[in-house]
């Protein structure tokens, strides 16, 4: 070969090399003692030791072992840089199918013939360590409660097994119970090490490729055993525990808030503003404070971050919102003392991620069997209907309750400021307000503007969350063009509402108030120790008296406090009216009232609690209410 040809084939190779920046954990990565030649191919020494902090930016160094003298490295290398994978070798990718469910929040088919081995990589990321999770069965509690002077405990429960604890106490100063929640303590050191890795995790907190669909508790306990084992330190197990705990409790959840907001006996949390304590409506106390407060810094970052997670926007140019957040918890939060002088104020009104079912309100007394019929009949037959009451009266979880009778393949449109109805039915369109957040920000979107163009849709049924302007013109617009809408609203009567209706700023005629059909006027009264909800009566709009002008209504329902139950007067128009459309007389209208009632009192015996479940029984009463008579013992294989 001769020295012009040699010359060419060197010059053609400088021409093909090209630099790949790559980012290498600490690996060592060995390199060919001598060029590549024409008949033997270049050697690759690649050394792959074990890979510790993978994801994360900060590299040590990277040892280039040189097998040649100093004044060859201006010769070709032969080297190929390659990208390691995840792990050591292939053969080590191991799992089981109920891994895969545990691990991915959602698992997608793909026609890629090496989707599962990919899916598998993902797996090996939370994995690979071989981290344990906490187990309260496993390891024990991680608290160490000791009450203080002047509490003394009355009760106490689990919100977080082992990791977090409720105590309600007894204050031997004040005479008044408190809420006292315990959370781990942690020593200095774990201290200084949970704030160095809130700080570092920032800059590892970056998805690629193959951490995308990775639960994010796993994912983020990964990232922590990286850093953890970047820094170069053993920590006890219950100190890594510990240190999770605080890192899942403030990335993933509510901060200092998230024990309140996953406690199932809390309906309201509310904070006053800078270094007050919170309080709390408890289902078993009451109104109660607790031992949690924030400083005005701490206070103004939770409003920020509660404000943004819910999907708004709040600065002192826009110092109050209404939001709902993540888990349909209604939100009001102020911000700064623009308009609270106290500091920075927020009320969540916790929503329960699955709705009341009607039985549900049977077994709490807030209605009797008697009355629910009478709503399922009533609203079959597409009679309007509207919720009053106070504030926390149960007013929209009623509304939400009965809404499961509707019939399964009607129209559903429904209008709201802060999503609260939840229904399982397919032809429904939930429609929410929209706020200007800025100047420029679109259109503002309130509750006429979406009942306009309900009517445009052609409902069958139109829910309103709550009737409190001019929208109630349209609303009693839609119920007398034909359209079956339920809705609620704040009054304390009848008399009241229709009052209310008839005057500044609704200004409904009264004639309009004919096409309402049914008014449900729900309470919260005191029995014993105990804060309930009730269902004060139920009347029915019969017309407008023409010799006077007043609106005549007939009672259907009412409730009698000293024996805390209902009676049935014996009069109904509404029952009247169904039986004369499907041509009743009144032995049937009771043989049909009496089938329902069975099929209500099977469902509560059976203990069918959730709303999913609940609506496909009614849903196949609807379809074949005789298969369903059939299958009254055994109402679950109907809704498999």
């Amino acid at each position: 070969m001769g020295e012009s040809d040699t010359q060419n084939k060197k010059g053609q190779r400088e021409n093909n090399r090209r630099s790949i920046k790559i980012k290498v954990p600490n690996i060592s990565i060995g390199k060919s003692s001598t060029p590549p030649t024409h008949t033997e191919k270049p050697k690759k020494i690649i050394k792959k030791p074990e890979i510790k902090g993978l994801g994360i930016k900060k590299v040590p160094h990277i040892d280039l072992i040189k097998e040649q003298p100093q004044k060859e490295i201006e010769q070709p290398s032969g080297i190929t840089r390659i990208k390691l994978p995840l792990l050591k070798r292939e053969e080590e990718i191991v799992a089981v199918e109920k891994d895969l469910e545990g691990t991915f929040t959602t698992v997608k088919e793909s026609p890629d013939k090496n989707f599962d081995r990919k899916l598998l990589k993902k797996l090996s990321l939370t994995h690979k360590k071989g981290f344990e999770e906490y187990d309260f069965d496993k390891h024990g509690s991680l608290l160490d409660i000791k009450l203080q002077y002047p509490y003394e405990a009355r009760q106490e429960y689990w919100v977080e097994p082992g990791l977090a604890k409720v105590v309600i106490a007894h204050n031997v100063r004040s005479k008044l119970r408190e809420y006292l929640l315990f959370e781990p303590e942690l020593t200095p050191f774990e201290y200084e090490l949970l704030e160095r890795i809130h700080e570092d995790l920032r800059d590892v907190l970056i998805l690629t490729d193959e951490e995308l669909g990775i639960e994010r508790k796993k994912l983020l306990i990964s990232k922590v055993v990286d850093l953890i084992e970047y820094y170069g330190l053993k920590i006890e197990q219950n100190s890594l525990f510990k240190i999770e705990y605080y890192l899942l409790r403030n990335y993933l959840g509510w901060g200092r808030i998230n024990a309140l907001m996953i406690d199932p006996l809390i309906e309201d949390i509310s904070c006053d503003g800078d270094n007050i304590p919170i309080f709390l409506f408890h289902r078993k106390e009451q109104n109660i404070k607790t031992n949690i407060s924030f400083d005005t810094n701490s206070l103004i970052s939770l409003a920020i971050t509660l404000a943004q997670r819910s999907g708004k926007h709040i600065s002192s140019a826009n110092p109050i919102i209404d939001a709902t957040m993540p888990d349909g918890s209604r939100l009001q939060l102020t911000f700064g003392t623009e308009v609270t002088s106290r500091g920075t104020s927020f009320t969540i009104r916790k929503f329960r991620e699955t709705p009341f079912t009607p039985v549900d309100l049977m077994d709490l007394h807030t209605f009797n069997i008697d009355m629910l019929v009478y709503f399922w009949l009533s609203i079959e037959n597409n009679m309007s209907l509207v919720f009053i009451g106070g504030t926390a009266s149960g007013k929209t979880t009623s509304l939400n309750a009965v809404s499961l009778f509707i019939p399964p393949l009607a129209k559903v449109i429904s209008i709201e400021d802060t999503r609260e109805v939840t229904l399982f039915h397919d032809n429904w369109i939930a429609s929410v307000t929209r706020e200007i957040v800025a100047e420029g920000g679109g259109a503002h979107v309130d509750m006429f503007m979406l009942l306009k163009a309900a009517m445009r849709q052609r409902p069958e049924y139109i829910l309103v969350g709550e009737v409190r302007g001019h929208e109630a013109q349209t609303l009693f617009q839609a119920m007398n063009t034909g359209h079956t809408t339920f809705s609620t609203m704040h009054a304390g009567s009848v008399d009241a509402a229709i009052h209310r209706l008839e005057n500044e700023p609704l200004n409904v005629p009264r004639n309009m108030l004919q096409a309402l059909n049914i008014m449900s006027i729900q309470k919260q009264i005191q029995i014993g120790p105990d804060r309930v909800r009730r269902c004060d009566e139920i009347v029915e709009i019969a017309g407008i008296d023409p010799a006077t002008g007043n609106i005549m209504v007939n009672t259907v329902f009412e409730y009698d406090p000293v024996a805390d139950d209902f009676t049935y007067t014996g009069r109904s128009q509404v029952l009247g009216d169904i039986a004369a459309f499907h041509g009743w007389g009144p032995d049937k209208l009771i043989e049909e009232m009496n089938r329902r009632k069975m099929v209500l009192q099977s469902v509560k015996d059976q203990n069918i609690r959730d709303y999913v479940s609940f609506t496909k029984v009614i849903q196949a009463y609807y379809i074949d209410k005789q298969n369903v008579i059939e299958h009254l013992d055994d109402l679950a294989s109907l809704v498999a």
